[in-house]
């Protein structure tokens, strides 16, 4: 999609011209305020359609009602553009200007998440718009705009990939393809010499080889020190704990993680911030084979502590041990890792929020203002001693489960075993954010990209 700059929009030849109106307000453009009734109010994500009978260069002008003045933000303007992009769809609209008051990350971000599908593999394309303009009295920057839209769609669309595609190697691939980073990739025999035996254990099930992905962008001279690590699950079968097949059917999404944080290391490499950057996965698959890890197993983390595997579908948390071992290693400041790690979060959150847990309560309620700014909603569970101790193992040091009841606290506890007191740790816990059965706030069905605004708009500041 093509974005284009111009002094007024309202002067631009195009399919159509969406001038937003605040409730009880009326509109820059006189055609509108003469021909819409009285029931189109402005309210948040009315629309309206005239055909201008070429009285305007554009084929069509649309009211897009913004809501009450005084609580509109970008990010409910966001969610009112997605409206109009839908209905823009619906009219086969090819070029649309935007009359629109805000920042320009709004309705950037506003039509392509609407305008994204995946339709890759379909004989027949869904219909898209391929060009958008915009008003230079518009605040913000375009180019951060147009990126930070880029990196959405490069974590949707691994997401969206069958596995078949989506392989470690890929993802490998992927990553030492982004120009501005430095990028090692180590093998399965490097991983068991760094000592990784949690991670190991789940990858040996497969035939893909594992691959730990270390990305690493690093400024003359940073304020700060970040390690973001991405689960990277590329299928999840459930091991020999195998999960029913309708609970397999989207395991391809169990990358989402990973799939966020290439997606924020090539924004990260394109808008250069003045913060040391690192991205870490430790991909693989688990699968159910004669090599396959077992329940009763024990294995060895890199912090040399022990776990019992009381289930082997309990995986992406023992990836994710090694990973954060080897983040805290690297003495960054901070650590946030961003997993589909548990369907408890989704059985309490639902699609509407995910789950944040940590260390250090400021960095956790930081984190959470970032993302209500960025539109994407976390929700603090708590981090209780008792869900560490149902955890405790008759024969290693702790089990990868506890009980059945408060999973996604017990996740998180599991994880703070091996986050070092000298970083402040938050764990991300999007089971249900990261793939949608059906369309919401402006996302249609499919992978979401959750977290890349968030974790972008946190290290850009």
């Amino acid at each position: 999609m093509e974005i284009k700059i111009v002094d007024k929009v309202r002067d631009i030849s195009c399919d159509v011209l969406v001038i937003g109106k605040f409730e009880g307000c009326k509109t820059s453009n006189p055609l509108v305020d003469r021909f819409a009734p009285e029931t189109f109010t402005g309210k948040k994500g009315e629309t309206f359609v005239i055909h201008t009978q070429k009285e305007f260069p554009s084929t069509y002008i649309m009211a897009l009602g913004l809501g009450q003045e005084d609580k509109a933000d970008s990010n409910s303007i966001r969610e009112a553009i997605s409206k109009a992009v839908r209905k823009c769809v619906e009219l086969k609209a090819k070029s649309v200007a935007f009359d629109i008051p805000g920042d320009v990350e709004a309705v950037v971000l506003g039509v392509s998440i609407v305008n994204y599908h995946f339709d890759k593999y379909k004989n027949k394309k869904e219909h898209r718009i391929s060009e958008i303009y915009l008003s230079e009295v518009m605040s913000g920057d375009v180019e951060r705009a147009k990126t930070v839209a880029e990196s959405m769609k490069l974590t949707r669309n691994l997401a969206n990939e069958p596995a078949a595609f989506a392989t470690p190697s890929k993802l490998a691939e992927i990553a030492q393809g982004i120009e501005g980073l430095q990028t090692v990739v180590y093998d399965e025999a490097k991983i068991k010499e760094m000592g990784m035996g949690a991670y190991l254990a789940v990858a040996q099930g497969s035939v893909q080889p594992p691959k730990f992905i270390h990305m690493k962008y690093i400024p003359e001279t940073p304020k700060k020190r970040i390690a973001l690590i991405g689960k990277g699950l590329c299928f999840d079968s459930g091991g020999l704990d195998i999960k029913p097949a309708s609970s397999m059917l989207n395991m391809k999404d169990d990358m989402s993680g990973s799939a966020c944080i290439l997606g924020v290391m090539k924004a990260v490499a394109k808008l250069r911030p003045d913060v040391e950057v690192h991205g870490i996965i430790a991909a693989c698959e688990n699968m159910p084979s004669g090599s396959s890890y077992k329940p009763g197993d024990i294995v060895t983390a890199k912090n040399g502590k022990t776990i019992e595997v009381d289930n082997t579908d309990a995986e992406g948390r023992l990836t994710l041990a090694d990973a954060l071992c080897y983040a805290c290693e690297l003495e960054v400041d901070e650590v946030v890792d961003i997993a589909t790690l548990t369907g408890a979060c989704m059985v309490a959150l639902g699609s509407v929020a995910s789950g944040i847990m940590g260390n250090d309560d400021e960095f956790v309620n930081k984190i959470i203002e970032i993302g209500k700014k960025s539109g994407e909603k976390f929700w603090a569970l708590p981090m209780w001693q008792e869900y560490r101790d149902n955890m405790n193992s008759d024969v290693a040091d702790m089990k990868n489960t506890g009980t059945r009841y408060g999973g996604a606290s017990a996740a998180g506890m599991f994880l703070k075993e091996f986050v070092t007191d000298k970083v402040k740790w938050a764990h991300l816990d999007v089971a249900g954010t990261a793939f949608l059965d059906k369309p919401q706030s402006g996302f249609p069905k499919g992978a979401t990209g959750v977290g890349v605004r968030t974790l972008l708009n946190y290290i850009l500041g």
